[in-house]
């Protein structure tokens, strides 16, 4: 330990902290942990169960079913009728892995032809409705 000796001795404490026990300590602690981490890496040996896996199919496509300003539906930009458009959404529905539907309503449509496809996707079974929207400028 270091003492420091000073010429005026005014009986005032020094107020250092004496860092050297510290120092000792923490190297202890890094050479206990440099020792102790190979151990606790092999401690556990687990027979992990061997499993192949196929990569799953890529998601389907998503169907763009579009209400235009006259009230008229277009499949993929394929004009359809009602039930034409009724017996595709339960054709879809009827799939295992189903495609999105994606809705898009002209602003100048009456919102009741856009609730009518709404309503003919829920009783057909489709599970995923999603409306497309162009952002604002």
């Amino acid at each position: 330990m270091a003492i420091q000796v000073s010429e005026h001795d005014d009986g005032e404490l020094l107020s250092e902290i004496n860092m050297i026990p510290l120092i000792d300590v923490m190297l202890v602690l890094l050479i206990v942990f440099i020792i102790t981490i190979p151990v606790m890496k092999h401690a556990v040996q687990v027979n992990l169960p061997q499993a192949s896996a196929e990569p799953l199919p890529p998601p389907p496509q998503a169907v763009r079913l579009s209400v235009t300003a006259d009230g008229g539906y277009r499949w993929n930009d394929e004009p359809i009728d009602g039930t034409a458009l009724e017996q595709r959404l339960q054709e879809i529905a009827a799939l295992d892995r189903q495609p999105p539907l994606h809705l898009m309503g002209d602003k100048a449509v009456a919102y009741e032809r856009v609730a009518q496809v709404l309503a003919a996707a829920q009783r057909a079974g489709v599970r995923s409705i999603g409306f497309v929207t162009e952002p604002t400028p």
